[in-house]
């Protein structure tokens, strides 16, 4: 499929039609290239979602490391405890609950862990809504990257200052590793996971994540006021247009109330 098509398909909310058929590298260039569109007809980026950190998920969706997409401002909404977020024009959405981090200025190539802490500004709770333009959820780790990263939207709940969770890397990585989730809905309890599901915390998924970004030929690099996902720290669950879902984080982060339309 061209880029245009993939676009189409995610515009229209339909299915593929054909398996997307090429390897990880081609599907990043399609990705970059399906990006292009999309700034030209006005969209901006505004960050990244990394997905597949949380190995536990990896041998249900037949995808054994991490990929990457983009967040758009079309896609990205906050909200301070209670956010609605649509589901129009999705295909088969499910949530995934976890931290999210913005980026106060870019990087080294070579910034170990404390030095990429520096460079963050806050760090919030967040609810990702992700999609597949293949039925029933069958896919290759290349056709999760060409149907952009398979996300649709991305929900940022109340955002902490990091200087207000942690001096330093180790300290962060041990409060965010430690820190628990509990999905429900309505008042059924439906999962619960852990930062350190995703790589062991956020920072090691960021560190993995900003190697991987810079591998790309041509591709992009994070630049200050990015948004960016670590990953679900739970299985990622099928969610409706009319259903409330909560998402009880522990602190540092805090509780988010989502009602979908």
């Amino acid at each position: 499929m061209t880029a245009q098509e993939l676009l189409e398909h995610y515009d229209r909310a339909t299915y593929w039609t054909e398996d997307f058929g090429l390897e990880l590298p081609a599907a990043y260039e399609h990705a970059l290239m399906v990006r292009q569109l999309r700034i030209a007809r006005g969209e901006q980026p505004r960050g990244y979602k990394i997905g597949f950190t949380n190995s536990s998920i990896w041998s249900r969706f037949n995808v054994f490391g991490p990929t990457w997409g983009t967040v758009w401002d079309t896609t990205l909404s906050f909200c301070e405890g209670q956010g609605e977020v649509s589901l129009a024009k999705t295909l088969q959405p499910r949530l995934e609950p976890g931290a999210v981090v913005c980026f106060s200025r870019t990087p080294s190539p070579d910034a170990s862990l404390d030095q990429l802490l520096a460079c963050l500004e806050w760090v919030a709770p967040g609810v990702e809504i992700i999609q597949s333009h293949q039925p029933g959820w069958k896919f290759t780790a290349a056709d999760t990257v060409a149907d952009a990263g398979l996300h649709a939207r991305l929900l940022v709940g109340t955002r902490v200052p990091i200087a207000h969770v942690a001096e330093d890397a180790t300290d962060f990585e041990q409060q965010l590793a430690a820190c628990r989730v509990t999905l429900h809905l309505r008042s059924q309890q439906v999962d619960e996971g852990v930062g350190a599901n995703v790589l062991d915390g956020p920072l090691h998924a960021l560190q993995h994540f900003l190697q991987a970004l810079r591998e790309v030929p041509g591709g992009t690099d994070v630049k200050p006021g990015d948004v960016v996902t670590t990953g679900t720290w739970t299985d990622a669950w099928p969610v409706a247009a009319g259903e409330p879902w909560t998402a009880q984080f522990e602190a540092p982060l805090s509780r988010m109330e989502i009602a979908f339309t």
